[in-house]
């Protein structure tokens, strides 16, 4: 029986593996997507195995071309992707020709493909904190556009106390900023080289490690030829930072559902990011909202997936890790895209200061600065809040103001407490929303974020 040129099952079997089992064990549908990853480390590979003599230089050299044209023939949609050689490691090897059997000397997919996530990751990060960026400059632009605005801050989405509109923008900027830390560390530690690894013990032949890595752009090698081919924590990193920032958008997303009801009228998303009802006219839904906040539950579901596959594995490498990738690739697509959209949908939503205001402008939200008042007065701090509370009380039941009650108690100076501006401009501590701190911290993110 003629054999294919190609075999991807090796010489201890008499046939290749059956129908069922080629389309059960097939990757190239989804892993196709690291070829320039692959195609970079194969040219790396290539120069390595020359200056060990294990190639020729007139044989790498002839590599490293057919190598480029096989990424322009990929990029320009002209290659036949072959499922029958199983992923896109033996695809891109099997279009090399004879090269090709040369070229995997001293390698094996299993610090191949090690060696592609890692790039591939490592360019993906890139993307996704160029992404948060763009979001965390589209919130400091609208925060910086209703810097003066004042608006109910909320504890058990019950009004709290008075803020500034910007200070809550810039929560989340903050919070975006640790998310783009997480993945600069996630970056930092998948930045290690595992070629030479081998399958799981390394080689006999002398190989360039620390040159290969160097072409890559690696920072150095991995240290344990085991734990090289068999390490997915930079995986599950990536997806753990991934489903936190994708948590902080959620929030993002369900504070901006809430303000654009028209219970609360606080902001108005533009026309193009929202959509309407096939039944009802009248509507105008946060279809975008709603959907970054439900595609967060995929980014969660990815990464318990990943963990899951991982737990009961021994070392090393065992098939089961070639279904770290579609989750990895799809967590990595799917923020992308709501980093992209959020920030979007910000420079088209204006904020509503007259509602926001007139909510703000509830004296029980000063309620606090009455405490603190009697604080001053050198009433132990459990005895003010008590006094308060019961005075609140007194207020519900009669429908008398608070600050008149307040003046009545405790002298106009108590009753004119009830500013929602004075009280804020007293909030001077490092980190409260006095305008004077929201104004610091406005030039400060518009210094680092380049606004």
């Amino acid at each position: 029986m003629k054999k294919p040129a190609q075999q991807t099952w090796g010489g201890r079997f008499a046939t290749g593996p059956a129908e069922l089992v080629k389309q059960f064990t097939e990757s190239v549908r989804f892993d196709w997507r690291l070829y320039r990853q692959d195609i970079a480390g194969s040219i790396a590979h290539a120069k390595g195995l020359a200056k060990t003599g294990l190639l020729t230089k007139t044989e790498a050299a002839k590599i490293v071309h057919r190598l480029k044209a096989i990424q322009r023939k990929i990029e320009a949609e002209k290659f036949e992707w072959n499922s029958s050689l199983e992923d896109v490691h033996m695809n891109i090897e099997a279009a090399l020709g004879s090269l090709g059997r040369k070229l995997h000397t001293a390698r094996s997919r299993n610090d191949q493909v090690a060696t592609d996530i890692r790039l591939w990751l490592r360019e993906t990060i890139g993307q996704q904190q160029s992404a948060i960026g763009n979001l965390q400059r589209a919130l400091v632009v609208l925060a910086e556009k209703n810097s003066e605005v004042l608006m109910p801050g909320y504890t058990h989405l019950q009004r709290a106390q008075p803020v500034l509109f910007a200070h809550h923008m810039l929560a989340y900027v903050e919070m975006l900023a640790r998310d783009a830390a997480r993945f600069a560390d996630c970056a930092k530690r998948a930045n290690l080289s595992p070629l030479g690894s081998g399958a799981i013990a390394g080689s006999t032949l002398r190989l360039a490690r620390e040159f290969v890595a160097k072409e890559l752009g690696f920072d150095g090698v991995t240290p344990n030829s085991m734990d090289a081919v068999s390490d997915r924590d930079f995986v599950v990193e990536f997806l753990a930072a991934a489903a936190i920032c994708g948590m902080h958008l959620s929030r993002l997303a369900e504070d901006l559902v809430l303000w654009s009801s028209v219970e609360f009228g606080f902001v108005r998303i533009g026309d193009a990011y929202t959509t309407g009802s096939s039944l009802m006219p009248q509507k105008k839904n946060p279809d975008i909202c709603e959907l970054v906040r439900g595609k967060t539950g995929r980014l969660y579901g990815n990464l318990l997936a990943v963990l899951v596959m991982l737990k009961g594995l021994p070392l090393t490498y065992n098939r089961d890790m070639q279904e770290d990738k579609e989750p990895l690739f799809d967590t990595a697509d799917t923020l992308l895209a709501s980093l992209r959209v959020l920030a979007d949908m910000l420079r088209h939503t204006t904020v509503n200061k007259a509602r926001c205001e007139a909510a703000a402008s509830d004296p029980l939200l000063l309620a606090t600065d009455l405490v603190d008042f009697l604080v001053k007065k050198g009433m132990p701090f459990r005895q003010a809040h008590h006094a308060v509370g019961a005075l609140v009380a007194e207020s519900e039941k009669t429908g008398i103001p608070l600050p008149e009650l307040a003046a009545r108690r405790y002298g106009k100076p108590a009753g004119a407490l009830f500013d929602a501006r004075r009280a804020l401009a007293a909030r001077k501590m490092p980190g409260a929303p006095s305008p004077q701190n929201v104004r610091a911290q406005i030039a400060r993110w518009k210094e680092l974020l380049h606004v």
